[in-house]
């Protein structure tokens, strides 16, 4: 488990999920009060994805806490000074932080030794870094990325089918903090209903109220709302049709965090991607023409604007 960030607590909680954890420590030390309300929740049945193991930590970055710390929350058995460290002593690595701009230099020492990684969200908040993926995995590095709102328990019917609410016409959703760390969970959330074909993104907010426009092949228009401090809103989900609509809140942040984690143990096992690559590298891009659109005035941004080369 490497790296830490202001205000993003994964590397006790995403820990815990493998190890268990100290029950007093984390009600009474964790600096994220909301981790040991969902784990305190949980079953000790339940709680552990089986026959995998966080065994190192490295905190290395401005999130307020130490490596320490989060070891003895979280029962993790090494604490390392520097990251490479764990380089022949782990089967894979989780860059825990989700400051987009830096993740290609965190990932580069264990892509380039042949250590499977994931990737926390964003995977890359611009271009030149995205295509720094993008090759990496075209030369067959195992990578791996993706916002826990991927597997929202609420969400999963519609991600089946939206049949019932006939051809989707508009689709909302709204999220707390930045467009930059907080966009890629609302955009992440739809795209499994929508499926690919995003075209373009038009925000016309500002830095700390981002609202973007999108469009997608399928006819349907949605909008995405960043708030920086509407913590009372995250995760709504609208759905309009011509036969039908949905209102949809995301709530159990447990089941969502967990499957992520599942999902990568299981690429980890079979060498499966869990979905395509380039739903990741669509994403991105949808990531990078909001913020683009916004520092241009509101323009209006096609994804094609964000070229890459992605061999599949």
């Amino acid at each position: 488990m490497i790296g830490c960030t202001p205000g993003n607590g994964h590397p006790y909680s995403w820990s815990a999920m493998f190890n268990g954890y100290d029950r007093e420590a984390m009600t009474n030390e964790c600096p994220f009060a909301g981790i040991p309300q969902y784990l305190n929740k949980e079953p000790a049945a339940t709680l552990r994805i089986p026959d995998a193991q966080v065994t190192h930590v490295c905190c290395v970055g401005e999130g307020g806490f130490t490596a320490e710390h989060v070891a003895k929350c979280s029962l993790i058995p090494h604490v390392v000074e520097t990251p490479t460290d764990v380089i022949g002593q782990v089967d894979a690595v989780i860059i825990a932080t989700d400051l987009g701009g830096e993740h290609v230099e965190r990932a580069r020492p264990f892509v380039e030794a042949g250590v499977p990684v994931f990737v926390d969200k964003p995977l890359a908040d611009n271009a030149p870094d995205l295509q720094t993926f993008v090759n990496w995995v075209a030369a067959g590095k195992r990578i791996m990325s993706s916002s826990s709102m991927r597997y929202t328990k609420e969400f999963m019917p519609y991600r089946h089918s939206t049949h019932e609410l006939g051809e989707l016409r508009f689709v909302s959703i709204t999220t707390a903090k930045s467009w930059e760390t907080y966009g890629i969970h609302a955009l992440e959330a739809i795209y499994p209903i929508l499926g690919p074909g995003f075209l373009t993104a038009q925000n016309t907010g500002t830095k700390e109220r981002n609202v973007v426009h999108l469009t997608h092949r399928c006819g349907a228009d949605i909008v995405v709302v960043a708030n920086a401090d509407m913590y009372g809103s995250f995760g709504c989900l609208q759905l309009c049709g011509t036969a039908g609509n949905r209102a949809v809140n995301s709530g159990d942040s447990f089941f969502a965090f967990k499957a992520q984690l599942v999902a990568f143990v299981d690429y980890l096992r079979t060498g499966v991607h869990p979905f395509p690559f380039a739903e990741t590298v669509e994403l991105m891009q949808l990531v990078i023409a909001g913020k683009l659109s916004r520092e241009q005035d509101g323009r209006r941004v096609s994804l094609s604007e964000i070229p890459t080369q992605l061999n599949s």
